[in-house]
């Protein structure tokens, strides 16, 4: 199945998204949801053009792949997570963490690697709850 990688940025007053490998995707709305439908949207429209016009990583079965850079994450979940609980997850200091949050430092690839870990195995820990 081909991957269409969608990246996700935040700018200054909304949230921004490309497809990094499929030229003429686009999208940007005010919340990563509704800027996850524009690229939904403009995937749509793509489709509609003629046969010979349409990108071949859209014909047939694909699967889109949402990644962020560390700022616009950090913000899209600080409404669940604290820099205090970033910290627990990931073991990085919560200053560290705030200065990643405000783009006022870059990650180096092993800090984003180890955030990326974390909220995977978090997401595979609550996979295994039962109610």
């Amino acid at each position: 199945m081909k991957k269409i990688r969608i990246i996700i940025e935040r700018s200054a007053d909304s949230f921004g998204a490309y497809a990094e490998n499929v030229d003429g995707i686009y999208g940007a709305r005010d919340t990563v949801e509704e800027c996850k439908q524009s690229i939904l949207d403009a995937i749509e429209t793509v489709k509609t053009f003629d046969k010979d016009q349409i990108p071949s990583a859209l014909l047939g079965k694909y699967e889109l792949i949402f990644q962020f850079d560390t700022v616009s994450l950090l913000n899209y979940y600080k409404g669940i997570f604290s820099n205090s609980a970033f910290e627990h997850l990931t073991g990085i200091n919560q200053k560290q963490i705030q200065h990643y949050a405000t783009g006022h430092r870059k990650p180096r690839p092993a800090q984003r690697h180890k955030i990326e870990n974390a909220l995977h195995n978090l997401g595979k820990e609550l996979l295994a709850v039962e109610l």
